[in-house]
């Protein structure tokens, strides 16, 4: 068998070079990576996958204002429970002051109770 030779003469094979360059392409031209229809596919496909990626997008951004409702209820009720939680204690210890003047008083009620028996 005849290897073929690698050496290119370049003064004698320029118009051959030149054709073998257009057959090429020709030969490109005609080659179909993709038939019509898998192009067809392919369209479909990145489609599609743009439309995933946005609803990915939408999905993600819906995800970001609810748990941003949710923390700031959150937040909503801790202050609430904070202002009763003062009120509940300011309540008390108005209640405790209360209590501590009713036992002078019923302190005082005994003693002079006591006083008028003797």
């Amino acid at each position: 068998m005849e290897r073929p030779s690698l050496e290119i003469n370049l003064p004698n094979t320029q118009e051959e070079g030149k054709l073998y360059v257009v057959d090429s392409l020709n030969n490109l031209n005609k080659l179909n990576v993709c038939p019509d229809g898998s192009q067809h596919v392919l369209e479909n496909a990145s489609g599609s996958n743009i439309r995933k990626q946005c609803l990915f997008f939408v999905t993600f951004i819906l995800s970001l204002i609810i748990s941003l409702a949710l923390v700031s209820f959150v937040i909503f009720i801790i202050i609430q429970t904070r202002n009763k939680m003062d009120q509940i204690s300011s309540r008390l210890i108005a209640e405790r002051k209360n209590i501590e003047e009713l036992k002078k008083i019923n302190n005082m009620i005994l003693k002079c109770m006591k006083d008028s028996r003797k």
